[in-house]
């Protein structure tokens, strides 16, 4: 036991952090672990690989995703700044390299290889691109002399750019999505806010316009027999056949027809392996994450901190709902992963720096908690 008087930073983190985050966090990499032993043999053997293919290269990245997150919850609200802006800067100037050089995978140049590995930069983005936003949002309401909220639409254009390049349009719906939330919560006018959204559906119709793949999966969802929708049939009869407890692990036979099964379809074979009394649980310990990242939000006295934690939780909200959605055929696909969840060294990994962000965003003042009694004090009352 780690005692409240020790000084060490190591006991100052223990006592500082969010340890309930923390243990949700954990949890959900621990799941997607053992999920990974039900979704992906299947796919890897479908397409002439060793059975645990995906099963090894999952368990490889999840301790480093795990050591990640804590490593990075014991920085500084300031350390967190620059450590968010070094990254950001990175992940641009690969998001720009990858267009020329990037491997091309559906249509879409997403992924860059480096020493065998690839890496997807759009994911790296995420969490650096949420913390700068919020800074400006904040820098830009305490100091009038600084445009940070003209720096932080432009930050979104350049971003939103590189998204549509590659072309990424469920990545740069989240990032909308997530800019829009912040933008709220910096105290905006609500008639700038109507316009931001009538932007963004003027940019999701121009979308449906000129990308062909857009509007397919569109027209699919309001129209599933104008095109091919044998993905979410699929799942939803995953769903239909795990009915409540599920048919037991390794059980499922949805998964062997199911191409991203082990990616944006992993929900699916938990639902038929699993049931959906698991699939609420896992829904549960999202929602439990999110909701406590946003309690920690508001009561935060500095702007960044309020801004920033919210924006980060919200972000792991929106791209849960919208990879479940996608399963349960409520929302068009789009491409996303569950994060913690799904297989991808690159978004197991970019999971851990949004919570590592998070959680030391979070951390408590420890001197507020913490009462050292003095030992000449602590005799006197003897």
């Amino acid at each position: 036991m780690i005692s409240r008087a020790n000084r060490t930073p190591i006991a100052e983190w223990w006592w500082t952090v969010d340890r309930t985050m923390l243990g949700l966090t954990l949890v959900l990499y621990a799941a997607g672990l053992v999920l990974s032993l039900a979704a992906s043999p299947a796919v890897a053997e479908r397409i002439g690989l060793p059975s645990l293919h995906f099963v090894l290269r999952h368990a490889f990245y999840a301790p480093f995703a795990a050591a990640l997150v804590i490593g990075l919850s014991f920085l500084t609200p300031r350390q967190v700044r620059r450590a968010a802006l070094v990254l950001l800067l990175v992940s641009l100037a690969m998001m720009i390299l990858v267009l020329f050089v990037g491997a091309e995978v559906k249509g879409s140049r997403r992924w860059i290889y480096l020493g065998g590995l690839s890496l997807q930069p759009s994911e790296f983005m995420k969490p650096a691109f949420i913390v700068i936003t919020a800074w400006l949002f904040a820098e830009g309401s305490d100091r009038p002399d600084v445009p940070g909220r003209l720096l932080a639409v432009l930050l979104l254009v350049i971003v939103a750019a590189l998204l549509v390049a590659e072309p990424d349009l469920g990545q740069t719906m989240l990032t909308l999505a997530v800019w829009g939330a912040l933008f709220f919560l910096a105290g905006v006018s609500p008639i700038l806010v109507a316009g931001l959204g009538g932007i963004s559906v003027a940019g999701l119709a121009a979308a449906y316009t000129i990308f062909p793949h857009v509007s397919e999966r569109i027209n699919r969802f309001l129209d599933p027999s104008s095109g091919d929708t044998f993905q979410v049939d699929t799942a939803i009869q995953s769903f239909e056949r795990g009915g409540w407890s599920g048919t037991g692990p390794g059980e499922g036979v949805m998964k062997r027809i199911l191409p991203d099964s082990h990616t944006d379809f992993v929900f699916a074979v938990v639902a038929e392996e699993f049931g959906i009394l698991i699939c609420m649980l896992l829904m549960l310990l999202f929602a439990g994450l999110v909701i406590r990242g946003l309690m920690q939000a508001f009561r935060r006295k500095s702007a960044f901190e309020r801004l920033a934690i919210a924006g980060l939780a919200t972000q792991i909200g929106m791209q849960s709902f919208i990879n479940m959605g996608v399963n349960l055929n409520i929302l068009p696909a789009k491409g996303m992963t569950l994060p913690f969840i799904s297989y991808g060294g690159s978004a197991l990994l970019s999971a851990a720096v949004t919570m590592g962000f998070l959680l030391a965003l979070s951390r408590r003042s420890y001197d507020q908690h913490v009462t050292v009694v003095p030992r000449a004090a602590a005799v006197g009352h003897t």
